[in-house]
């Protein structure tokens, strides 16, 4: 199947579907369509998820991340994980904590947090969903007791950066492998970054 044939059917019964098939159709914003040159993502990324036993306490349904190995691990049984190569934040963004899946979305809108805006002024204040969107396929929004840390853990579009530390404090995973976890992980979940 085409790429643009499985966004086109992931993004079908979304209310975000109209705006992955504008912004793909290159009538979108802008500054999205500014950027036509760019080649369109021709599949949904690799799939790093390989299930691996492992010493943890933590309950199933809780996700490990840890920024030095660049994985996320999705606690699936006692001693089992699944386990996923990711991109994560670059010097100077790196962070550590305990958090809670707050939210999710499918198709997600990115809207730059201002100080982002403010490091990079040619940024604009929202991008629609679409190939183009840096969140990619599935937002996985993270929160600190009932306030939004602006951290997710989201698809990419930009399946090479997966294994690098590129962000500026999210978690990348390639768009198929969001995709598996989005399905699984439920909201409230313990989410512990190392």
């Amino acid at each position: 199947m085409t790429s643009l044939g499985r966004i086109g059917r992931l993004a079908r019964g979304s209310a975000r579907a109209g705006l992955v098939l504008v912004a793909i159709a290159g009538i979108g914003r802008a500054d999205a369509t500014e950027r036509r040159s760019d080649p369109v993502p021709k599949s949904l990324g690799p799939v790093t998820r390989r299930v691996v036993a492992t010493e943890t306490r933590e309950k199933p349904g809780t996700i490990l991340i840890s920024t030095a190995a660049r994985t996320l691990d999705f606690v699936v049984a006692p001693g089992k994980v699944a386990r996923y190569s990711i991109g994560v934040a670059k010097d100077g963004f790196v962070w550590t904590g305990t958090v809670r899946v707050g939210g999710k979305a499918e198709w997600p809108e990115w809207r730059p947090p201002a100080e982002m805006r403010q490091r990079d002024p040619r940024l604009p204040e929202m991008m629609p969903a679409g190939p183009y969107n840096p969140l990619g396929a599935r937002a996985i929004y993270l929160f600190k007791g009932q306030r939004d840390t602006l951290y997710r853990i989201h698809g990419t579009n930009d399946a090479p950066s997966i294994g690098g530390f590129v962000s500026s404090g999210c978690f990348r995973m390639t768009n198929a492998d969001v995709l598996k976890l989005y399905g699984e992980v439920h909201i409230g979940a313990k989410v512990i970054v190392e």
